[in-house]
């Protein structure tokens, strides 16, 4: 064991800023635990089926055995410190994988030996290309059956595109997995029953002609990629093992390369060496381009010095029992208990309470934290994922994470009406935590509907509302607020608006024309929607005040049609004659006989309902397509465009919003998780059967 408890005054070219990234199952949490207890900073190693690893210590991730929650950890190994979050591997919490892969400078990809690629191992992939992480992968679960690391390292070649360069080969397969050749150095690792560390010596006579060719393959493919390699390569016939490091170095921090290791994270074969790998390869904060930013529209650089000014974004926010904790990476400058700090959005100052060094749900104070380091903070008030903290001498605004939009939705109310105030706080506090919930109260129906990225995101934001506050919560479907509109109008309905009940009396005689709206004076949002109030009215027979009265009181009257209570839409009402009285005409008889007659014409029309449709987009496998398109005709969907994009197929269609309610799961189930769907409000479409002739 080489680690050492470094403070953190270790120089940057000693820290490592990484992630681990893989499908659900792959071993992300089980390579975290085993990175703790192989550096000595936790002394049991935890099991996922135990419930008791460092890194998923929240109750709902225990429960149900898969990380929800990204989770920082930092470990020392080899005289470097290594900072690491472990993100979550489900599709629904893709968003916090986003957040995080925005302030990390390398990544590990952990794959499964059986399965290869996996679709939210693809997805995580993208994510990180998007952001340029250099990443190393870790082919895992050598020890089950069936497990085979060529097969493995063939789908990531073919699913991911990357040039993997393999630096170690399996000793035994399956159950007789027992350690690696080191393909640079030319040693066999074996990890005895029961051995912690690997044992060191020759190659096995048995595998000295397979690690002869896997070598060469290794440095065929380095030279074909690297002008030094090539030059050497050429010279001697073949690479030294300072040459090929160095060369794979740079090969991963460019991304021309992907290093693969292989070993088994649960029986601890191979840790030291990925260990290893993470130190010679992934890159420190110097070794990344210097963060830019923004300051009164111009663009500026900050560069990862300590004596630098401040420059740190917030990429996550929680809430604990000692306290409301803000993660931050600190790009540039040094951060001290009691600095303050921009809050360069906002324009507002905050004070720093503490500074804490993270072990998932535990923390050590520190008196400071420099350009590098990955820290939570005590104290701030206001600050949000994607807040940038500046300092207040030299502002500088960073570039958030992308927040993806929310695709489902429920509504959610308090069981007893007493807690409804205690419902919205904890609501707004999950919003708070995960921009990627979204709350709402829908103006039309009076619910408040919670949207996020999965049915899962969902029912793990609701149990934390209970579990955390202690509240009792409905969930529902939302309802959707449906149109009507006035398929075939009236004409010349006479209505006359007389009480007398002593005093001053009221008097309105309307003579209305109600009719369809034209297309060509619709709103433009998917249907003949809007309203039109026009008077043909000669002689003053209605004077110009009593027609204003008489349209405000037509307007009061589309709050509520005849098939349903619904908003009333796309229809043109003329004023055509009417009467008026003397003594007994005023602006309110006016107004309630525009809103009576109204009704009255709209329950002897011919009304039909209209439905919310979006426009969607649907981006999913070719070979998937067929199963997407059927799915999508029996959701009533209208298919515009279906055109092929990098291996994908882009699905464009506008669907009935009410037949959304479900689709991600659906859509997850038919593309095994690979196809993604975005959503946006289309206006209103007639229903299909929903007319009622009055």
């Amino acid at each position: 064991m080489r680690s050492t408890v470094n403070n953190i005054a270790n120089p940057l070219t000693a820290v490592r800023n990484l992630g681990i990234l893989a499908h659900v199952d792959a071993g992300k949490t089980t390579v975290t635990e085993r990175f703790l207890y192989a550096t000595g900073t936790t002394h049991k190693r935890g099991e996922v089926h135990d419930g008791t690893t460092v890194t998923d210590f929240d109750p709902q991730e225990r429960d149900r055995g898969i990380t929800i929650f990204a989770a920082a950890v930092s470990c020392a190994w080899d005289g470097h410190r290594i900072n690491l979050i472990d993100t979550p591997g489900h599709v629904d919490f893709a968003d916090e994988v986003e957040r995080s892969l925005r302030v990390l400078d390398g990544a590990i990809a952990v794959f499964d030996a059986v399965a290869g690629v996996e679709p939210q191992s693809e997805s995580v992939w993208r994510q990180a290309d998007r952001h340029g992480v250099p990443r190393i992968a870790f082919v895992n679960k050598l020890d089950r059956a069936g497990a085979d690391l060529d097969t493995a390292v063939e789908s990531i070649r073919q699913r991911l595109h990357p040039v993997p360069l393999v630096v170690q080969a399996p000793i035994g397969t399956e159950d007789s997995f027992v350690g690696v050749v080191d393909l640079l150095r030319m040693r066999a690792l074996v990890w005895a029953d029961g051995s912690e560390t690997a044992e060191e010596g020759p190659v096995p006579d048995d595998l000295k002609d397979e690690a002869g060719r896997r070598r060469r393959r290794l440095e065929e493919a380095v030279a074909e990629l690297h002008p030094t390699a090539l030059e050497e390569f050429c010279e001697r016939g073949t690479l030294s093992a300072g040459t090929l490091a160095a060369a794979l170095r740079d090969l991963t921090r460019t991304g021309e390369g992907v290093v693969v290791l292989c070993g088994s994270a649960y029986r601890n074969r191979g840790i030291e060496t990925l260990l290893d790998a993470v130190v010679a390869y992934l890159p420190s904060p110097l070794d990344v381009p210097a963060v830019r930013g923004t300051h009164d529209g111009t663009e500026q650089e900050r560069a990862a010095e300590a004596e630098a000014p401040v420059a740190a974004l917030a990429f996550k926010v929680s809430a604990t029992a000692t306290g409301r904790l803000t993660y931050v990476r600190l790009y540039s400058g040094t951060i001290r208990k009691g600095d303050t700090v921009l809050d360069a959005g906002t324009r507002r100052t905050e004070r720093i309470g503490r500074i804490l060094r993270v072990q998932a749900d535990r923390h050590a104070e520190l008196e400071r934290a420099v350009a590098g380091d990955i820290v939570a903070v005590v104290g701030l008030k206001s600050a949000r994922a994607g807040t940038t903290l500046c300092d207040p001498a030299a502002p500088l605004l960073l570039e958030p994470p992308s927040v993806a939009e929310p695709v489902v939705s429920v509504a959610v109310e308090a069981r007893r009406s007493t807690d409804t105030d205690r419902l919205a706080t904890a609501l707004a506090r999950l919003a708070e935590e995960d921009p990627s919930l979204v709350v709402r109260t829908d103006p039309e129906t009076g619910q408040t509907l919670l949207s996020g990225m999965g049915e899962l995101h969902l029912e793990v934001a609701v149990e934390k509302i209970r579990q955390a506050h202690g509240l009792e919560v409905a969930v529902g479907r939302p309802r959707v607020a449906c149109r009507e509109t006035v398929v075939r109008g009236v004409s010349g309905l006479v209505f006359r608006h007389v009480k007398q009940d002593g005093g001053a009396g009221q008097f309105a005689h309307v003579v209305l024309d109600v009719a369809p709206l034209p297309p060509s004076e619709a709103d433009g949002d998917g249907a003949a929607t809007g309203f039109v109030f026009r008077s043909t009215v000669v002689g003053g027979r209605v004077p110009q005040e009593y027609v204003r009265a008489v349209e405000a009181g037509c307007r009061d009257a589309l709050a509520e049609g005849p098939l349903g209570g619904h908003l009333v839409t796309g229809l043109i009402v003329t004023l055509t004659d009417g009467a008026t009285h003397s003594k007994d005409s005023s602006e309110m008889a006016f107004r309630t006989a525009g809103r009576l007659a109204l009704r009255e014409a709209l329950r002897v029309a011919v009304m039909g309902l209209l439905e919310p449709v979006a426009d969607v987009t649907v981006t999913v496998p070719a070979d998937a397509v067929g199963g997407v398109l059927g799915d999508l005709a029996a959701r009533r969907g209208r298919v515009t465009d279906s055109a092929p994009r990098g291996g994908s197929v882009v699905v464009t269609a506008v669907v009935p919003l009410a037949e959304l309610f479900g689709y991600a799961t659906r859509l997850r189930s038919r593309t095994q998780g690979r196809g993604t769907f975005t959503a946006r409000p289309a206006g209103y479409a007639a229903a299909p059967g929903a007319v009622a002739v009055g």
